[in-house]
């Protein structure tokens, strides 16, 4: 799906300038874009994703007027190689402390991106999230869960309001009931095709695990526009004899599709809002900073937290579900399927042992009035291990502000990308609608 960019010039007309740029631009992104008429600044502009400026001229600063009334995302993309000319920081100035914000990537890596993000923007105005639920709040560990804002229909309306996806409900305990009822032989040549390195895994458990794939993937099979879909796994954990890990997993690699643990859709916003923009691999997980203790440590049935280089008020334990959290088997440096961990999922279920690579990191999640997304880069150092605990492999997470993240932490549910991703994020979040808030 290309985006449509309407190329906007300055009267009285355009110059050989302008077209040799113009001509740029669709050689460096015409795959993905299409560039529609241009259109004279003050003149209308037609249906499209985006305007763009191939050329700034001074003539700009008589044009305030006429740059208000774009309606669009703007770019500015004046060089031959992509990005933004060092002259336009002038206008750019201008323009932003008139109210007038512009996006001016200053790397084709950046531009590419941007590119990106205009797709997915288009996409989400026409993308279903499926989430299986029935009373969330009501099931295991109810004083928690009722405390979560993506189960308030507040939040469901915000979201579907801001960026127009449409999220549908169904019933899990449907859905668990469907999994159960699927013959065991069709899970067992499906698990000889895909051969997936188990540790533990009765024979039972893993066609358990495949089952619930087989009647996720009917439903989605069903639905072209659904490009999501989460569980309330843990808390109504009652209604299947397994856990939608290595669903997600085979989702993942074979559709692309982004995956809700605990039925969380703000994560799955924000996951499919960085992955699909950005490309970088994205996980959901638990945040437990050191700065938290004993809270902390309790919940994952810790006596204490993992030695490490630096200040311990800038660490953090990252964990889910006994490990890292659903990493797909691309994203992985290691992975194996391996019996559940938490209390509250039947003894049957499974539960994935992966790591990301170690090195750069970024943390991020969008605020629940959808208008703000904080990000904090860092460094994934290690892993800790504490055998018979809730955290059988965790990572270990190292933040520039440890004190300031903490106090403005969105939620106990973060997305880790690979990489320092702060460039391109703050480049692609106004398409979204989203200021940054930076840690």
């Amino acid at each position: 799906m290309k985006v449509s960019i309407v190329p906007i010039f300055f009267k009285p007309g355009r110059d050989a300038g302008f077209d040799l740029q113009l001509e740029i631009l669709e050689r460096l992104l015409g795959d993905k874009a299409e560039f529609l008429p241009p259109v004279p600044l003050g003149g209308r502009v037609p249906k499209c994703d985006a305007v763009i400026f191939p050329q700034l001229l001074g003539e700009g600063y008589r044009q305030v007027e006429n740059f208000k009334k774009l309606d669009r995302p703007i770019l500015i993309v004046t060089s031959d190689v992509g990005t933004l000319s060092m002259w336009d920081w002038e206008l750019i100035t201008y323009l932003r402390e008139a109210g007038i914000a512009t996006i001016a990537p200053y790397s084709l890596q950046q531009t590419h991106a941007v590119i990106a993000a205009l797709r997915v923007r288009r996409e989400l105005s026409q993308a279903k999230f499926l989430v299986y639920q029935d009373n969330p709040g009501e099931g295991q560990q109810a004083p928690i869960f009722k405390r979560f804002y993506w189960w308030e229909s507040e939040c469901t309306e915000r979201m579907m309001r801001k960026f127009g996806i449409t999220i549908e409900k169904r019933s899990f305990k449907e859905l668990g009931a469907r999994a159960k009822a699927l013959p065991d032989d069709g899970a067992e040549a499906t698990n000889r095709e895909w051969k997936v390195p188990t540790r533990g895994v009765s024979r039972h458990s893993l066609n358990s695990a495949t089952k619930l794939y087989q009647a996720v993937r009917q439903d989605l099979d069903a639905d072209p526009n659904i490009r999501a879909v989460g569980i309330n796994c843990l808390n109504e954990s009652h209604f299947s004899d397994t856990t939608p890990c290595l669903a997600w997993n085979r989702l993942y690699m074979e559709g692309g599709f982004i995956w809700g643990c605990e039925g969380d859709t703000v994560s799955m916003l924000t996951k499919f809002i960085l992955h699909r923009s950005l490309g970088a691999p994205v996980v959901m997980t638990n945040l437990y900073p050191f700065l938290l203790g004993d809270a902390a440590l309790k919940h994952e049935r810790i006596s204490n937290f993992p030695k490490v280089k630096g200040d311990p008020r800038d660490y953090i334990l990252v964990a889910h579900c006994g490990y890292l959290g659903v990493v797909p088997q691309t994203f992985a440096t290691s992975w194996e399927l391996k019996p559940k961990v938490l209390s509250i999922v039947d003894e049957n279920a499974a539960v994935m042992d992966a790591r990301l690579p170690e090195g750069s990191i970024t943390l991020a999640k969008i605020h629940p009035n959808f208008d703000r997304i904080t990000v904090a880069e860092g460094e994934l150092e290690g892993y800790a291990q504490y055998p018979g605990s809730d955290c059988l492999n965790g990572g270990v997470v190292r933040v520039a502000n440890g004190p300031k993240l903490m106090t403005h932490l969105a939620s106990h549910h973060y997305i880790l990308m690979t990489g320092h991703q702060m460039p391109e994020i703050e480049i692609t979040a106004p398409i979204f609608g989203l200021e940054i808030e930076s840690i």
